[in-house]
Formats: C-alpha cells, structure tokens, sequence
C-alpha cells in the first residue's frame, strides 16, 4: 500500500500523561503542557489518576478505592474537556489474564477489571489498554489467555467499551506483535483490538539491552548474523502490514530506545521484572533524540495496514544514564514530542 503524505495529515496525535512529569507532577500542569504542543488527546494513566486523587483529598488513595478515584475521575474528564483533550484510553491494565482458577491473582484480576471499568465511565474514555502479562504465575496456554480476555471484552461490551491489547517485549508468554494478534483473533470478540508499539516491536524483535551491540545475537554460525537479524525483522514487519487489518489496530505508540551504556543484567531483577522491562522504564525518548531502534520502519509497517488512527507518544525519557528527570520545562519537551511526530509522519510517507 502507497503511504502518501496527504493521506497522513488526518492523522490525530495523543500524548501518555505518565509521559511527561513525575507522578506527584499535578496533573493540571500535565495537561496544560500537552494541550499546548497541539496534541488532542491524552492517554490517561492511571499512576496519574491515583496521584490526582490522593492530593484533591488529601489522603493516600488505595488503588482500589474505585469511588473516590470515580470521582476524581470526573474532576479529570471536566479537566480534560476545558482543555481541549480527548480521553483516548486509560492505561496500563496489567496482568490480568492467565492466572489460574481459583487463585488470588485470578479473584484480583476481574476486581480490578470491573472497577476501571468504573473509572473508564467516570472519565468518560471508551478503549482500555491491557498489556500482555508479565507474571510469571501466568498459565501458558494461549487458548486460556484468549478464554480470560473473552470474558473482559464481555464485561467492557455493555458500555461500548473496547479492549486495546498490546504486547510487552518482556512479557512471559507474548512479547511480540504476532502473540498478540494471534490471541486477538483467538478471542474472536468484535471489541477487542490491538496496541501496537514501536518500542515492543522494534525492541522485541531487533534490540536486545543485554548485548554489548545493543541488538539480537542470533544463535549459531552463519555467514552474516546481522544481515540474517535484518532480514528476520525485515519479514516480520512485512507480514504485519499485509496481516493485520486496520480496523483491527486501534492505537500506535510512539518512543524510541537508549542504547544502555552498559549492557543490562540478563536476569530479572528483585522486583521480578526483565531487563526489557527495565530498559522500557526510563531509556525511551521521543524519536530522532539520541535513540537508536527502527522506529520509522515500525510505523511504516503499521501504516502500510491502512491504520491512519492514533498515533500516541508514550515515552520515558531517563536520558541516556536513565535517571530522573527534572523537568524544568514540560512544555518544551511536549513540542519536542509533537515535532518528532511530524517528522515521523514526513519519513514514513513514500515519495
């Protein structure tokens, strides 16, 4: 599919709240900073939410206290209106399928679900994000993973509500787009669809954080393993853009990824979570700023689909130490963003 420039101008741009600040950041300042570098909606996450909450009523709101956070989320969706942003989703849903029956995980899992389904009628958003799980108590059938998120699209169904479905390259069972689309069309719902993500993709499939490289060693002897890497991913995202369906991808994330200075632990650290999912925490900046995966190839792909839904900015950006920021300036860093996706758009366009 030819991907002409005038076919990208329509294109509408989303910003992640978790994204620019830190979590104690008011999320009014957030808001006044996205809205100002031309972005029309938000991703709302839901550390933000919680944050907002907790100092409107000055407590340490739990986060399944889902009355208050209703009500704060009321405050957000009037928030978001004054300031001309549109709600998209609400982020990140994490690990809730593949627990087993029975177990605490599992009764915590559908807890959860129906009370950010609360929130998603509070802050009037219709789409929920739900990452692929990274638990390693997750069960590995992909059937009973698809079972689970059949029963979530169930519970979104009455409200109009849809479920985004997007894999995390470190999650335990699909860390890959093609996982991901796989249990998609498994769960054979009409309101669940996928999130696509240039990081997940790009540093799933071509970047590895463990290597000296920075890139995928593939294993054994052949002649050119680089070329052999290129090619594979080459492919991959080829079959993503003749497979998939457009009305099936529902939203594009859009960050890049530091090269670690030093090559990350391979093993997970005390929390439990993979050095893809450090790399992920504090190493993604905006595109064309210091980073180094494929991102302009992944948004080709995803475009070559006839996609021409949200693309959202979802960083988080450590520098290349992957420290904190200050952020001194979020307005500026917010038009840093919004210049990179317009110069996305210019590079992945043919001709």
């Amino acid at each position: 599919m030819t991907i002409s420039k005038s076919s990208l101008t329509s294109i509408p741009t989303c910003y992640a709240t978790v994204s620019i600040g830190t979590p104690t950041t008011p999320l009014d300042q957030k808001l006044a900073a996205i809205a100002s570098a031309g972005f029309q909606g938000i991703e709302l996450g839901f550390p933000d939410l919680l944050s907002y909450a907790s100092q409107t009523y000055n407590k340490d709101v739990d986060a399944q206290d889902f009355d208050t956070l209703c009500e704060a989320g009321r405050n957000v969706d009037t928030m978001c209106q004054e300031a001309g942003l549109k709600i998209v989703m609400l982020q990140p849903f994490s690990n809730f399928e593949g627990w087993p029956e029975g177990s605490e995980g599992r009764e915590d899992a559908f807890r959860r679900a129906k009370g950010w389904i609360q929130i998603m009628q509070a802050v009037g958003t219709d789409m929920l994000q739900v990452g692929s799980t990274d638990s390693p108590h997750a069960l590995s059938s992909t059937s009973y993973l698809a079972s689970d998120l059949r029963q979530l699209c169930d519970l979104l169904s009455p409200h109009n509500f849809r479920l985004a479905y997007e894999n995390w390259c470190w999650a335990t069972h699909a860390p890959n787009w093609a996982d991901v689309w796989s249990i998609v069309q498994q769960v054979d719902r009409p309101n669940i669809g996928l999130c696509l993500d240039t990081f997940q993709t790009g540093g799933g499939e071509w970047a590895d954080p463990t290597t000296s490289s920075g890139l995928i060693q593939l294993p054994g002897p052949g002649p050119n393993p680089r070329q052999t890497l290129e090619e594979r991913f080459r492919a991959s995202l080829k079959e993503l853009g003749k497979t998939i369906p457009a009305e099936k991808i529902y939203i594009l994330q859009i960050s890049d990824a530091y090269k670690p200075l030093e090559p990350l632990d391979a093993e997970a650290d005390e929390q439990g979570l993979r050095p893809r999912g450090r790399w992920s925490s504090c190493l993604r900046p905006v595109p064309f700023d210091g980073g180094y995966l494929p991102v302009v190839e992944v948004a080709k792909a995803v475009l070559e689909t006839g996609f021409r839904g949200w693309f959202s900015m979802e960083v988080f950006d450590g520098g290349p130490e992957g420290t904190d920021q200050e952020w001194k300036d979020m307005g500026a860093y917010a038009k840093k963003a919004m210049k990179a996706h317009g110069r996305l758009l210019e590079e992945a366009a043919d001709g």
